[in-house]
């Protein structure tokens, strides 16, 4: 990740001194949030981003992006690509563990379910799910269906919590995971069991994208953001909470 990050910040330095233009910096989550309002046309959500990088909740209040809710170590994304490596599935692993979940036939209660106060905890459900793969006890289908659906559910508790809490009448699921239709299933349940709506990132916009960042980069700059050439490093521990959204303080 580090060689690609680099790569593509002196290509943006680079454009930003020769065409004389402003640098604009873009926080990853929150193009990710950005590009799903946009596209579904949500207005004020309880956000669901799951991704190979990242799992967490958040709602706009006071300016910010503030987390309601977040892995504790490792995202939901890469809970389900490492077990698909691990078994020799192709990436991303998460459509073809599913593929196999649908032909599982019992969910096995011998593993961990995680989660403290709002925060996820997955890496012990994938050492575990592993480690019942390595006795040969269950068949894989039945360990691929039990990591699924243990791995959902942690993260349905701690959205209806959340739902709960703010009160919100919209949940917005985004992230290359959001393409799973299991987990919009029990995203959708949920979301009504609150009498709110789901609402789900289209498939293209759902992963990494560059309409995502040029559509964040655009909203930053028509309220003046922009950092010097400097001042340009690469932060991969940016949190979302720590970014002003001054494009939607108006919209509230």
């Amino acid at each position: 990740m580090g060689p690609c990050l680099r790569v593509g910040t002196y290509i943006a330095r680079l454009l930003a001194k020769l065409l004389r233009k402003p640098l604009i910096p873009v926080n990853h989550a929150v193009a990710h949030i950005e590009i799903a309002c946009y596209v579904t046309g949500a207005k004020d959500p309880l956000f669901v981003y799951v991704s190979g990088g990242n799992t967490l909740l958040a709602a706009f209040v006071d300016g910010k992006y503030r987390v309601l809710g977040e892995t504790l170590d490792m995202p939901l994304g890469n809970l389900i690509d490492t077990f698909a490596r691990e078994i020799g599935l192709p990436q991303p692993g998460v459509p073809h563990v599913e593929k196999l979940a649908e032909r599982g036939r019992r969910i096995i209660d011998e593993l961990p379910y995680i989660v403290k106060g709002q925060d996820l905890s997955y890496s012990g459900l994938l050492t575990a799910a592993l480690r019942l793969l390595r006795k040969g006890k269950y068949p894989i289908e039945d360990i691929c269906l039990s990591l699924i659906e243990y791995a959902y559910a942690m993260l349905a508790e701690v959205v209806e919590r959340a739902l709960a809490f703010t009160g919100k009448r919209e949940v917005l699921l985004a992230g290359g995971v959001a393409r799973s239709r299991r987990l919009q299933e029990i995203m959708r349940k949920v979301a009504e069991m609150h009498d709110a709506t789901l609402k789900v990132c289209p498939f293209e916009y759902a992963g990494d994208n560059g309409a995502m960042i040029a559509y964040t980069g655009m909203l930053a700059y028509k309220h003046g953001i922009e950092i010097s050439i400097e001042e340009s490093v690469i932060r991969q521990r940016w949190r979302i909470d720590e970014v002003e959204i001054p494009w939607r303080i108006k919209r509230h």
